[in-house]
């Protein structure tokens, strides 16, 4: 489905606190974890020091977002507390902040009070995998903060999700949830909202795979459209690797998505996406 057939113009920009970040080309959200625990860099960064130079690194690589994170949503992942997530992630915000007064934050929670503390810090953007499913202030909490948001599928919990993930067409289901969602939050004021179809978070392998085959269907929402496979299972199901191995099929994964019209790549490895980002633009429209 081409952009020019979808019954919604599709929205490019988002407003970050004034400043319109333009995604008709694709941009790069680069990962920044501060969590002991997340499946592919956990406990790198939980140093300023360490956290800094990485933020460097995905910046001067050609990261349009820093996206922090201080829970792990990995399945099975155990729960964390409001007050640890706190700990962790308010001071990395600030941090930032300060060595890079310039530069986009989004902060990776399903809390809104997390959000609020987060925006008050400095954070720009939230990037909520749940939808807002796991916390029912969230959308009138981003409705006051006016920041983008992030709207995620999921389906279960963290805990759960990978159970036995069910559906009868994931592709029509997922859509549906953003529909329902997206006018929720167009009634309540919020304007500036990314969708992101949650690879691997409630979906099988099977399910994962579809979802791609099908993302060109996403554009007749009108929003920019998030994707992130970053060395995820549904790689290494496929070609028998491990987390550390799966930088190139990552990259195969996210040329696919951005030739179905993906806007965001949000990615460990911000060189490696940038480039495939620049390769496809090379492409004849």
């Amino acid at each position: 489905m081409s952009e020019q057939s979808t019954a919604i113009p599709k929205k490019r920009t988002v407003n970050c606190r004034g400043i319109l970040i333009d995604l008709s080309t694709p941009a790069v959200m680069g990962i920044l974890n501060v969590t002991p625990d997340s499946f592919f860099d956990g406990g790198k960064y939980n140093e300023a020091s360490k956290l800094i130079e990485k933020a460097k690194l995905h910046l001067q690589a050609g990261a349009a977002i820093l996206d922090i994170g201080a829970v792990s949503t990995r399945p099975k992942a155990p729960g964390v507390t409001e007050a640890e997530e706190m700990e962790r992630l308010i001071p990395a915000v600030t941090l930032l902040r300060a060595q890079f007064p310039t530069a986009v934050l989004s902060v990776d929670t399903y809390r809104s009070s997390v959000a609020r503390a987060a925006v008050d810090a400095g954070a720009d953007m939230i990037n909520d995998v749940s939808g807002g499913q796991l916390d029912e202030q969230m959308f009138a909490t981003i409705a006051e903060l006016q920041v983008p948001y992030v709207l995620m599928h999921m389906q279960g919990t963290p805990e759960t999700m990978q159970d036995a993930p069910e559906y009868v067409d994931v592709t029509e289901e997922v859509l549906s949830f953003f529909i329902q969602r997206l006018d929720t939050l167009r009634r309540i004021g919020v304007h500036d909202v990314i969708v992101d179809p949650g690879f691997g978070f409630g979906k099988s392998l099977e399910h994962n795979y579809q979802l791609l085959s099908d993302l060109d269907q996403f554009q007749v929402l009108g929003v920019p459209i998030l994707c992130g496979f970053s060395r995820k299972s549904m790689i290494n199901k496929v070609l028998g690797t491990s987390p550390e191995e799966a930088l190139n099929g990552t990259t195969v994964l996210n040329t696919l998505a951005l030739l179905r019209g993906v806007n965001i790549l949000r990615v460990h490895d911000v060189k490696e996406a940038s480039e495939a980002v620049k390769l496809t633009a090379a492409l004849p429209a």
